[in-house]
């Protein structure tokens, strides 16, 4: 089998799918107490890196994304797939999961 190599140049979500960078966790509470991961949540905030053409409607054409790459996203807790490009971390998650654009 031949390795593949990933690159979030290379990686071009489908349909109405968006490639997220995810956004640091954080590491203390407000009251200055230090994390371990483990008490860590996972961030809900991120940087859209890439975005499908969109999806297309019931006449063939293109619906257009209402987000583009360098927008702030908001998005579900729980929606997407996670995916680890070297030490960055990546969620690629549909449109509807996006709750808000973050300005």
């Amino acid at each position: 089998m031949a390795a593949v190599s990933l690159s979030v140049s290379t990686v071009k979500p489908l349909a109405d799918r968006v490639f997220v960078k995810v956004s640091a966790s954080e590491e203390k509470t407000a009251g200055g107490i230090l994390l371990p991961d483990t008490a860590k949540e996972k961030p809900q905030v991120g940087e859209v890196a890439q975005v499908g053409p969109g999806k297309r409607g019931d006449d063939g054409s293109r619906q257009e994304l209402d987000v583009k790459v360098g927008d702030k996203v908001l998005y579900s807790k729980y929606a997407g797939t996670d995916i680890k490009l070297g030490s960055d971390e990546y969620v690629l998650l549909s449109e509807k999961d996006i709750l808000a654009i973050v300005g």
